[in-house]
Formats: C-alpha cells, sequence, structure tokens
C-alpha cells in the first residue's frame, strides 16, 4: 500500500491527511476539524469519520493511523489528560475500528512523530536508537531503534536531581520564566540530555516541538556526546508516523495484542511457579 490516512488528534484539533509512503508526505492538504466540546470516544469517532469520508477515494478501504494524546497499550488508553475521561481503559483500537469498518492503528503521539521522523525525517537512514524530544508544553519522548519502536516512553518524567524533568527543562519553563536561550540550555537542558544520554547511549537525538525551529539559538550551548539535531517534518510528524504505524501493522498480523500479551506473561509466571 503506498497511501495510508494518518490522523492527530488533538486537545482542540482533529488533523488527517493520505500520506503518500514512498516519500514520507501528505498526498493531499491536511484537513482540520475542532475537536468537539464533549471529546468522547463516540464524538470523536465521528470527527474521524468525516475526515475518512473526505479522503475516501485518495485511501479507499485501507488503514487508519490514529496519533493520540495518552499511552497506549495494545490500543488501550489507560490514561487520559486532555480528552473526555470516558477514553480512560477503553481499547481505542478496538472500538475505533469497530466504529469506522476497517483498520485502526492507535498510536501516541509522540511515538508518532518519532517515527515519521526516522522514516522520513531528521533521522531517517540513522541505524541504532534515536530519541526523539518534544520540548514545549511539556517533554515529549519516543525511542526506535533501527526503525523500530519502544513505545510510550515518559522520559520527560524522570526524576532528575529531585525534580521532574519537564517542570525545569520545557520549552514553557523557559517562556514562563522568561529565561534566555543560553541560560536555559545551561542550566536546564543540559542536565537533561546528558542524564538521558548516560541513561541509553543513543546514537542520534532529535528534538521537536515549536522552539526547535531556532535551535541555533540554543545548540550550540549543549556540550554532548551524541549527535543532536532538529526535526524536520514539524506539525506533519503525527499523521506521518501514524499512517506510517499503521501500514506496519498491516504488514505483521501477528503483532502482540492486549489479550496475547495478557496469556504470555500470565504463562510465564506459571512457568516460573509463581501466582497469577
Amino acid at each position: 500500500m503506498s497511501t495510508v490516512l494518518g490522523i492527530d488528534v488533538g486537545g482542540s484539533g482533529i488533523k488527517g491527511a493520505p500520506v503518500e509512503l514512498e516519500v514520507g508526505d501528505f498526498a493531499e492538504p491536511r484537513l482540520r476539524i475542532p475537536t468537539p466540546e464533549k471529546s468522547s470516544p463516540k464524538n470523536v469517532a465521528a470527527v474521524i469519520g468525516e475526515i475518512i469520508d473526505n479522503f475516501a477515494e485518495s485511501i479507499g478501504d485501507g488503514p487508519v493511523g490514529v496519533s493520540f494524546p495518552a499511552p497506549t497499550r495494545h490500543g488501550v488508553i489507560p490514561f487520559i489528560a486532555n480528552l473526555d475521561q470516558g477514553w480512560a481503559g477503553l481499547n481505542a483500537q478496538d472500538y475505533l475500528s469497530d466504529k469506522l469498518g476497517r483498520a485502526v492503528t492507535v498510536v501516541n503521539d509522540a511515538d508518532a512523530a518519532g517515527l515519521g521522523e526516522v522514516h522520513f525525517g531528521a533521522a531517517k537512514g540513522v541505524p541504532g536508537v534515536v530519541i526523539l524530544t518534544t520540548l514545549g508544553t511539556g517533554i515529549g519522548t519516543a525511542i526506535i531503534n533501527d526503525g523500530i519502536l519502544l513505545p510510550n516512553t515518559e522520559l520527560g518524567h524522570l526524576e532528575i536531581d529531585g525534580f521532574d524533568a519537564e517542570k525545569r527543562a520545557a520549552a514553557s519553563v523557559k517562556d514562563k520564566k522568561h529565561m534566555s536561550y543560553k541560560d536555559w540550555a545551561t542550566k536546564r537542558l543540559q542536565r537533561y540530555y546528558e542524564v538521558v544520554e548516560m541513561l541509553f547511549t543513543p546514537d542520534l537525538f532529535v528534538v521537536g516541538g515549536g522552539v526547535s525551529k531556532d535551535h541555533v539559538k540554543f545548540f550550540k550551548y549543549l556540550s554532548l556526546e551524541t549527535p543532536i539535531v532538529p526535526a524536520t517534518l514539524f506539525n506533519r510528524a503525527g499523521i506521518i508516523g501514524a499512517a506510517w504505524q499503521a501500514a506496519w501493522r498491516v504488514e505483521h498480523p501477528d503483532t502482540v495484542t492486549q489479550a496475547s500479551a495478557k496469556k504470555t506473561a500470565e504463562d510465564a509466571i506459571r512457568a516460573a511457579g509463581g501466582e497469577e
């Protein structure tokens, strides 16, 4: 399949576009629809359905990738902050697939952005471990090893020097405290990245978020062993990455599901002589 629909669900808007996966870019201009005031699963599914209908000619009956502002464990949303609490505990992947009548893959928004950058953006062709960090209100992260995603990392919440990392190093903190790029980089970002570097020994850091457009103003103050580059896909990354993941899942039908993961864990416990 060459054209797959990617959708990015956010607190204020739901955006989608068909992605030409041979080149990693939109096949048609993006469509944005405001997120319903009551962002329940039913209402969000209806908006996603509108976007699918808009691009029906381009995507046919193909799969859809959905970038979601929450962790996703085999399609299940364990908790949610920016949307209706009706999503918490829901198998969003199964729910949306059923409502929309097609295969849907749900992926965390930072993970989708990381996949986009690895396969089509700043980290394309880079082997080994790539860590994407999005510097914004908080710090979102994605870890991809040789093109394969390790989902749901929350490295923005590492405890560093007794603080939640994003509460000291996010771009929003720089703005709130009226810090210069030099002070922010030397006093906050340097410590954050050197700890992540020590823990994971990555081959490349990719920095996303709106502030990445100003990377020349603060990269020069960072002293790291790991190369660090700005993201290149910007607000297209989530849609592109979600589309890529949807196609990958269709090509790998043996991908672990929630039910199979639970059974495997239970079998391992029994084999070890422990209790379920």
